[in-house]
């Protein structure tokens, strides 16, 4: 085999062409874009180190204004909730005053009206002995024909109606 052969003849210059190529990559990809690769990978690790840095501060800021919010809300609420008792509070007592106000109204006009029927009972009393009195005179006149004075009759219908 011919190949065979010329391999023993070519063979330090094929080693001596292998290894300057290899150098050559060597030096091109190893030397000159190897470290430009690192370093664009050390800049991105470096940015992307202060990206969640910033985001971490960001969640530690949104988390500080949330719980001031949630402190603010939790006041306003229980502010809201005081202003609320103390309208029940007022509503109460406005609505107790003017209660007692139409009670006191109420009261005037039963007793006005009780002072009225007791007036009018009265009346009516003395009304019911005058007319008691007269019949009681007509009748003893006109059954026994005797004549009663007035006096008599009125005493005797008093008498008559205080037992009753």
């Amino acid at each position: 085999m011919p190949q065979i052969a010329q391999l023993a003849e070519t063979y330090s210059s094929q080693i001596f062409w292998l290894l300057v190529i290899f150098g050559f990559v060597f030096f091109v990809i190893g030397k000159g874009m190897v470290p430009k690769v690192m370093g664009t990978v050390e800049l991105r690790d470096k940015q992307i180190g202060a990206d969640l840095a910033a985001a971490q501060d960001a969640r530690n800021q949104a988390n500080a204004e949330e719980e001031a919010w949630r402190k603010r809300e939790n006041e306003n609420r229980a502010q809201a909730q005081a202003l609320v008792a103390q309208a029940k509070v007022d509503a109460a007592a406005a609505s107790e005053k003017k209660l007692s106000a139409a009670q006191k109204r109420i009261d005037k006009k039963m007793a006005d009206a009780e002072a009225k029927i007791a007036d009018a009972r009265a009346a009516a009393l003395v009304e019911l002995e005058t007319v008691a009195s007269e019949a009681a005179q007509t009748i003893v006149e006109k059954l026994a024909g005797v004549s009663v004075p007035a006096a008599s009759a009125s005493s005797a219908v008093k008498k008559v109606l205080s037992n009753g």
